[in-house]
């Protein structure tokens, strides 16, 4: 595995300082518990970014910084008036010291902000965060970012698998779902498709859309259905094989995907229903859920194979706990993994 881009859920100086001169990209992170304080206090961000940017350019290469993560549509009001200030504060601070060209700033949101997204080209953003949205969109806009969503499908098929087809959230083969002229055979691109056109209702067709969380787990508790080491390994090579094809969505075919799946590792002490823990494509002692086949895109069976067969073993030796949550880039496509370092 050649890395290539690595993404932090905060802005570790252990881990920066370790990929220094390295050429690898990176994409930090500013928590949601930062965010008031940027948005009412500029200094707070020009601080942060002294603090976790400046350091670091140019023997880091600092991309991106992601300010707050699903901050949209979880009730709290006063959050979501904050973020698009403190991307703004964020973005000045970098401004002034002359790496807003080299630096974007955008948000991760669940893809939970849209009222509508079936059929694709009805999506629409929940009436609740409209007032949030528009200048967000007009900030991405201004400056270039794109809007990142958090997509899991796993999510639709464990609402309601009596009405949704497991092949068609597997990438497998299926009949498909028309929208017009538009044909998608999969979930995932039906909900980036359906972001677009969320956007476009709002007035903006110049934003780029990157799925900036989705995978699937390999075991889950009883009650959540598809939650299996065989379905996960169907989601994520399928997703990869596509990835490397270079595709697009039906509606914009000539973009690539761009694409983050998580995770490389099984949280094994995070809370919740048991799929929670079991994203990863390792378990916290090192050896893996299972195998990825990078073949022939469509074939959740493992048959063919143009790309190769998946082997994680080859990244392990770069991570260390230092970083408790990275995502890594395979060369091979542009394909990006969340990995989560689990604790021992």
């Amino acid at each position: 595995m050649n890395v290539n881009r690595v993404k932090l859920y905060d802005a570790d100086p252990k881990v920066l300082t370790a990929f220094a001169n390295t050429g690898v990209e990176f994409i930090i992170s500013v928590g949601n518990e930062n965010l008031q304080t940027m948005a009412t206090s500029p200094g707070a961000a020009r601080q942060w970014v002294a603090q976790h940017v400046q350091p670091f350019i140019p023997a880091t290469r600092i991309t991106g910084i992601i300010v707050g993560n699903e901050v949209l549509g979880n009730n709290d009001t006063a959050m979501a008036a904050s973020l698009v200030p403190a991307m703004q504060a964020v973005y000045d601070a970098l401004a002034a010291l002359g790496l807003s060209g080299r630096v974007t700033v955008s948000s991760a949101h669940s893809v939970n902000v849209l009222a509508s997204s079936f059929p694709p080209s009805s999506g629409a953003f929940q009436e609740g965060v409209a007032q949030y949205v528009r200048p967000l969109l007009d900030f991405h806009s201004k400056t270039g970012s794109p809007f990142l969503i958090n997509a899991y499908p796993f999510f639709a098929y464990k609402g309601s698998p009596a009405s949704v087809s497991l092949p068609y959230v597997l990438f497998q083969p299926n009949a498909g779902v028309r929208d017009g002229g538009l044909v998608y055979d999969n979930m995932l691109y039906a909900q980036i498709d359906a972001v677009y056109a969320a956007m476009k209702a709002m007035g903006h067709t110049d934003i780029g859309v990157r799925v900036s969380e989705t995978g699937w787990p390999s075991k889950g508790d009883e009650d959540e259905v598809g939650a299996t080491a065989q379905n996960a390994a169907a989601y994520n090579g399928n997703l990869m094989q596509r990835i490397a094809m270079g595709q697009g969505t039906p509606l914009k075919p000539s973009v690539p995907i761009d694409v983050f799946v998580f995770a490389l590792f099984n949280e094994n002490m995070k809370p919740g229903p048991a799929s929670e823990r079991n994203y990863g494509l390792f378990y916290p002692n090192g050896s893996p859920v299972y195998a990825i086949n990078a073949g022939t895109a469509g074939s959740g069976d493992g048959g063919g194979s143009s790309v190769g067969r998946f082997d994680p073993y080859s990244s392990q030796s770069m991570f260390s706990a230092a970083s408790r949550l990275v995502a890594v880039r395979r060369r091979l496509s542009s394909l990006t993994l969340l990995l989560v370092l689990p604790v021992l």
